[in-house]
């Protein structure tokens, strides 16, 4: 019988997170969830960290209670709405710390209602891939000005189960849910390794990784725009999450993993090692069949150029903007 993961032998514990001292990192939708724990503890281990929230009220709140339970950590919170290229550029072009160590991709929406972005993309294509496809290219040459700069996306679990259909990535023939979601996470892992693969043919010393976190307690399910499905749907799906998913510090263990392990090659994805990567410790996953569908991920990159307007040019370590 092969053997797909490489699993590990011994639990993996966040405080095994090494010392991020000197770092700069990004964590998109920190306020909540796997990017809270994910900012905090990239912040308890010294880290500057910023915390890119949509929601300011909410961003500041979990800002507030993160300095209460990390005293002295260096964070900052600024506001970028994944659901519209003008306000990534606007984060992009308001960058000043000089260089990114490390972006976390981590914000996006799940089983939601069909819905479009301000700029007319279905909700969860829209955030969960070309939101993060613009803003790590728009954040690429302050991440190329770092010595050992790395990308951490989160996919999902669910993407195995994708069918991904090129001709109806934005619901251009109808829309079902949950093929939406998974779709969309599918896309976070071939944007992953494409983006490893364009690095290493430009010679670039970034690191590109994707992530599953595993069957995860978050509010993803219930907020945003989840939160106007009824009172029916919100009892059920606590209680299923309650019940069927672990502690949200389980599920930030591979994103932390990712970020700060030193010696995990680039183009890696890591995976719960657990059955179906639903639960278990961090694991790096080399047989993914995404991982090798090199036509499918290109693609999806020009796709992505064209409907986004952010062109990388990865050759000259620089990435260009055309609205489109």
């Amino acid at each position: 019988m092969r053997r797909y993961i490489m699993r590990n032998s011994l639990p993996w514990a966040l405080h095994a997170v090494p010392d991020q001292t000197g770092r700069v990192a990004v964590v998109t939708g920190a306020n909540s969830g796997i990017g809270y724990v994910t900012a905090r503890e990239l912040a308890r281990r010294g880290a500057h960290v910023m915390l890119a929230c949509r929601d300011p009220e909410r961003g500041q709140a979990a800002l507030a209670r993160m300095q209460g339970e990390v005293p002295g950590a260096h964070l900052e919170l600024r506001r970028v709405d994944l659901g519209s290229l003008a306000s990534i550029q606007e984060f992009a072009a308001g960058w000043d710390r000089g260089r990114l160590d490390l972006l976390v991709n981590n914000a996006g929406v799940a089983m939601v209602p069909y819905a479009l972005t301000a700029d007319g993309f279905e909700s969860q294509f829209g955030i969960n891939h070309l939101g993060t496809f613009a803003l790590t290219g728009l954040l690429l040459p302050h991440l190329l000005a770092a010595p050992d700069p790395r990308v951490v996306t989160v996919s999902s679990e669910g993407q195995r189960f994708a069918s991904f259909d090129l001709e109806n990535l934005n619901a251009e023939r109808g829309y079902r849910t949950a093929f939406a979601y998974v779709q969309s996470k599918r896309a976070n892992l071939y944007f992953a390794v494409e983006l490893q693969r364009r690095a290493d043919a430009a010679g670039l010393k970034l690191r590109s990784m994707a992530v599953a976190p595993g069957l995860t307690r978050t509010n993803v399910l219930t907020g945003g725009a989840n939160s106007g499905r009824g009172r029916l749907y919100a009892t059920l799906t606590r209680l299923l999450v309650r019940v069927a998913f672990r502690p949200t510090p389980e599920g930030a263990k591979t994103s932390l993993y990712a970020a700060t392990m030193p010696d995990l090659p680039g183009g890696s994805y890591i995976v719960p090692d657990g059955l179906l990567q639903l639960r278990g410790e961090p694991t790096r996953r080399t047989r993914e069949r995404a991982i090798r569908d090199t036509a499918t991920a290109t693609h999806l990159w020009h796709l992505s150029e064209r409907l986004t307007g952010v062109t990388y040019a990865l050759s000259a370590a620089t990435t260009t903007t055309r609205l489109p």
